[in-house]
């Protein structure tokens, strides 16, 4: 209350946003497997999803076809969309994310159905996650992994110790160990 106000100059001055601020939905469309969760999942029945199966052959001789999903048509109506990003959230193959784009006012409310071309544009536009903060605790999965890892590693060393002590002495081999 005691600081002078200052009025922001936009649109000749662009906004400094935060750095995750949420402004569109941005598609990988890449990633999309159709599995229809951000549809299901949204409060506000926003998201439209249209798809097909198609045939795969088999891989190897004798092996079955297979079938996918192909995404035909993927929009958002952000006329409805009360941007709480359920949809973000519950896509289990990193689709959907959060852009920082904020002008894509239309004037007919008709026009703010955006489809999966706008939708891919506006991915490019997403800041790359944070950094990993160095002090933090390591994964569990990672740490399991890793420790697996030092478990099997320690198992064939000494496997190899035990094979290079167990190799006798002889006329070809006058020291013992491997040949």
């Amino acid at each position: 209350m005691t600081r002078k106000t200052v009025t922001e100059q936009y649109p000749d001055v662009q906004p400094d946003l935060a750095p995750r601020t949420r402004g569109v939905i941005g598609l990988f469309e890449e990633n999309c497997t159709v599995c229809m969760l951000c549809a299901r999942e949204c409060p506000d029945w926003c998201i439209y999803i249209d798809s097909h199966k198609e045939t795969i052959p088999a891989a190897t001789p004798g092996g079955r076809e297979r079938s996918r999903n192909v995404l035909d048509r993927f929009a958002i109506d952000f006329s409805l969309c009360m941007y709480c990003g359920i949809c973000i959230e519950v896509c289990p193959f990193d689709a959907l994310f959060w852009s920082p784009e904020f002008e894509y006012a239309e004037t007919d409310i008709h026009e703010l159905t955006h489809e999966r071309d706008k939708l891919r544009e506006w991915m490019w536009t997403v800041p790359a996650p944070p950094a990993l903060d160095p002090g933090a605790e390591e994964p569990k999965e990672i740490a399991a992994a890793r420790k697996t890892a030092e478990k099997l590693a320690a198992t064939q060393a000494e496997q190899a110790t035990q094979a290079a002590e167990a190799t006798p002495a002889g006329p070809d081999n006058p020291q013992g160990g491997e040949a």
